[in-house]
């Protein structure tokens, strides 16, 4: 994917801000879309702003380029310490010493990588390399450090990957198309993605701040932001939209696969699902009419496709019901994921439903 400019962005700050924001590949990402969402979130007022569903943390980003208060949340833990690394940390960077501290691979470490997934993603090397350096992560003191190593390394381990998922196993090289990606090692990508990450640390004089949590039990009571954010999963036409399915191997590196059971019958050694009734037919619609009804004192802005489960007739009104003001903004959107002929996915029409008092 290459790194885009926003010409449409009203702000010069956030628009520098958005044009050096390190790309990860992720299904669903906002990136393409961050001209629009930047456009309809200037006609909004508002200081403070939630992002319940943060997945690649380029929304909270934006916000925070934006100068508002960014509350960002993931009930996924790598994508919790993304936010942590990028939009709460406004001053920590990794300095050289953190970085020879890091690469000091004679330390002793468990084998935990280098055993369970054997011929699955990297070579015997590299995992060893994912072994020794989750050690040194794992000593770092300052938690700020830590999210943006492991931040790094998450970017590392999916440039690696030739599909941008941890989905296939065994032999990869018949999915080299020869990007440069697939050719530099581990260490040589973390070394790059420390880098990146250190330009993109700014202070926008806010208390930002992380979670992870279920978005329907964040703990913080005070929490009254102005504005929420909503780009939940929802359910495809057909397929599923299984976020830990195609990211186990980032969720589990997040926590060195402490807390985690892994499925040793799967090929890719996957971790168990985490529930979330925005996946089912179900559940989906009382999760909607639930989210609606706990954020109800704020302005409420949805992402959603044309070619998901509920309806746009059926989420607007069940954010009438909670908001007076409700406007519905499109946009044609094409997602791109992965490099195989099916990741190219039929046109969709992008909303935005804004709901307001």
């Amino acid at each position: 994917m290459k790194q885009l400019t926003f010409p449409l962005l009203l702000e010069p700050k956030a628009m520098k801000r958005m044009e050096i924001f390190p790309l990860m590949r992720y299904m669903g990402s906002k990136y393409k879309l961050i001209p629009w969402l930047h456009e309809t979130f200037s006609e909004l007022e508002f200081d403070s702003a939630l992002d319940a569903f943060s997945g690649s943390g380029v929304v909270s980003y934006l916000l925070k380029s934006m100068g508002k208060e960014v509350h960002s949340n993931d009930f996924l833990t790598f994508s919790a310490t993304i936010t942590k690394a990028l939009v709460e940390n406004n001053s920590t960077l990794i300095e050289k010493s953190d970085i020879d501290f890091l690469l000091n691979l004679e330390v002793k470490s468990d084998n935990f990588i280098e055993t369970t997934f054997e011929n699955i993603f990297f070579t015997r090397d590299e995992l060893i390399f994912l072994d020794k350096i989750s050690q040194n992560i794992s000593e770092l003191t300052s938690p700020y450090k830590k999210a943006l190593a492991l931040t790094a390394l998450f970017r590392s381990c999916l440039k690696k990957q030739p599909r941008g998922v941890f989905t296939i196993s065994g032999n990869l090289e018949k999915y080299d198309d020869g990007r440069r990606d697939l050719k530099l090692s581990l260490k040589e990508h973390f070394l790059e993605q420390t880098k990146l990450n250190n330009k993109v640390i700014f202070d926008n004089s806010k208390r930002n701040v992380s979670y992870n949590e279920n978005i329907f039990e964040l703990k913080n009571p005070n929490l009254s932001p102005d504005l929420v954010y909503f780009d939940p999963p929802y359910v495809p036409p057909s397929d599923d939209n299984c976020y830990v399915k195609r990211y186990h191997f980032l969720e589990g590196l997040s926590k060195y696969w402490h807390g985690e059971k892994i499925m040793k019958e799967t090929k890719v050694k996957k971790i168990q699902k985490k529930f979330t009734p925005f996946s089912y037919k179900k559940t989906a619609i009382q999760a909607f009419e639930s989210l609606f009804d706990q954020f109800s004192e704020s302005t409420l802005v949805l992402s959603y496709s044309s070619n998901a489960f509920p309806d746009l007739e059926t989420l607007v009104s069940l954010m009438k019901n909670e908001k007076s003001n409700v406007e519905i903004k499109s946009k044609p959107h094409r997602y791109h994921f992965g490099n195989h002929a099916t990741a190219l996915r039929s046109n969709v029409m992008e909303y935005l439903i804004i709901g307001r008092d």
